[in-house]
């Protein structure tokens, strides 16, 4: 009988500690996954913002090239291709990550007109 309590015992503590470390492993997993989607989403940020940054400069001055900025904790790089319609990318880099915007523009008589606004993956 103190045999049977013990073996029980024995595997109700295993159960519990396997019920445990499970639930340990999918917190610390699912912690990993949101900060790499918030990281992932600031980077998104960075680089809309140097677009954003991009095409204020091109409207005020046609013969912009492009400019690398900080935005925050990251960096955004702008380059302008094309002589119209005029390709302009923007590359967010946070940390290790990095997204990229591409804008295609016309100019024309001073007027801007966006044609396409495109993430790059």
């Amino acid at each position: 009988m103190r045999g049977q309590v013990l073996l029980m015992l024995l595997v109700f503590s295993v159960i519990g500690l396997l019920v445990t470390s499970a639930a340990t492993t999918l917190v610390l997993v699912n912690s990993a996954n949101a900060q790499k989607t918030q990281a992932g989403l600031t980077t998104l940020h960075v680089a809309e913002s140097g677009m954003e940054n991009a095409l204020l400069r091109f409207l005020r001055n046609p013969g912009y090239t492009g400019e690398t900025l900080t935005v925050g904790e990251g960096t955004a790089t702008i380059t302008i291709s094309g002589s119209g319609p005029f390709l302009i990318t923007s590359v967010g880099r946070v940390g290790s990550f990095s997204r990229t915007i591409q804008v295609t523009v016309d100019y024309n008589n001073n007027i801007l007109t966006v044609t396409s606004w495109r993430e790059i993956f």
